[in-house]
């Protein structure tokens, strides 16, 4: 997410590193699935402890934690407070005066991660993993059924879909959406947060199966082959519901669901059955011990340092990049992606002084 989001110029941006433009499927747009699919699977191993201290601490614990997860995107969504305008800098109004089709947006990345951790702790605590699984299925097909009472003549667009008119600006309102598209839409909204879900119960399925087999030979191949029974069917789907990210259709869910499970399949293979541990282990778990703190600083500095203007109109994150990454020679891809991975050997840097002394950052 770090290298996705932080580029030199979103001019100059190799194509695995965007997102599918609509229908289809990247490298970049498998990071959120997967990562709601860690969700779950981590829960696995905490979820336990909780039905055994009961339902008070259940609903205090996950309460608590998906309030505040919720809370750090929408502040980051407002951060800065102030912003630059033609009279100097101001604060950042709820809904602008001048237009009120814009605004703050309530909705994002640690937004969804938030709603979704919720729905799927409880749907896991009080169904059990067997119904909680017939329970995601059935909120795919309700969701694909949704989507087809869209616009008929083209449902599976960004102007047919119905989650925009029917949930996202009614709930929401049309200023506290996502503009990028160039009409009020967001790719992190309610409607399509539904399906989402079930990609945290599959992280928790994969998780539980893990704590039940331990780790051997038999639970890896169990792993793969329902990773690629799950890949084989959201291509299937794909082919009446298009695999999609930015309404996160039910066949993206399962597709990517699939290939979650391979990924990890073949990671516990060659970590934790084979050995295979070094540096590059090593630099992973560094950014484990405190994710949510580098993804919310990932997003925090740049915006902070946007507040910072010379006489050029350009602050300290431009001109740095500006200055010495645009300026290299040969494909201003490579500039622009060399600063990213600058941005994430500086988050990397941060996050190894917090691991040296033993500082974890957690909700």
């Amino acid at each position: 997410m770090i290298l996705v989001n932080n580029p030199g110029s979103w001019s100059h941006i190799y194509p695995p590193l965007e997102h599918a433009p609509w229908h289809g499927l990247t490298p970049t747009d498998l990071v959120f699935p997967f990562f709601l699919f860690a969700v779950g699977n981590a829960m696995a191993f905490v979820l336990p402890r909780l039905q055994q201290a009961g339902d008070s601490v259940f609903w205090r614990k996950v309460l608590k934690r998906s309030v505040l997860i919720f809370l750090i995107g929408f502040i980051l969504n407002w951060w800065p407070f102030f912003g630059h305008t033609e009279e100097g800098i101001s604060f950042r109004p709820w809904t602008s005066a001048a237009n009120p089709g814009s605004g703050i947006r309530i909705m994002g990345v640690l937004q969804r991660i938030a709603i979704c951790y919720l729905f799927a702790s409880v749907m896991i605590y009080y169904l059990q993993p067997k119904r909680a699984f017939f329970a995601g299925m059935l909120i795919l097909l309700l969701y694909w059924l949704a989507c087809l009472a869209g616009n008929p003549a083209d449902p599976f667009s960004i102007g047919g879909w119905f989650g925009t008119a029917a949930v996202d600006l009614p709930l929401l309102g049309e200023a506290h959406l996502y503009h990028g598209e160039g009409v009020p839409f967001d790719p992190e909204g309610l409607a399509s947060t539904a399906p989402a879900i079930v990609s945290v119960i599959f992280g928790y399925l994969a998780g539980e199966y893990i704590r039940v087999k331990g780790k051997s030979f038999e639970m890896v191949t169990g792993l793969f082959i329902a990773g690629t029974v799950l890949l084989a069917t959201g291509y299937c789907w794909d082919l009446v519901f298009p695999v999609n990210k930015k309404i996160w259709t039910s066949s993206f869910t399962v597709a990517t669901s699939g290939l979650a499970f391979i990924v990890l399949a073949t990671m516990i293979y060659l970590i934790e059955l084979k050995g295979n541990r070094g540096v590059w282990t090593r630099f992973f778990d560094v950014f484990g011990k405190n994710p949510l703190f580098v993804f919310a600083l990932s997003a925090f500095l740049p915006e902070t340092l946007a507040l910072l203007r010379f006489g050029n109109g350009e602050n300290p994150w431009s001109i740095l990049y500006s200055g010495v990454y645009a300026k290299l020679p040969g494909d201003p891809r490579l500039g622009s992606l060399i600063f990213a991975l600058t941005v994430i050997a500086f988050m990397w840097a941060v996050c190894y002084l917090l691991d040296k002394r033993k500082i974890y950052i957690k909700v």
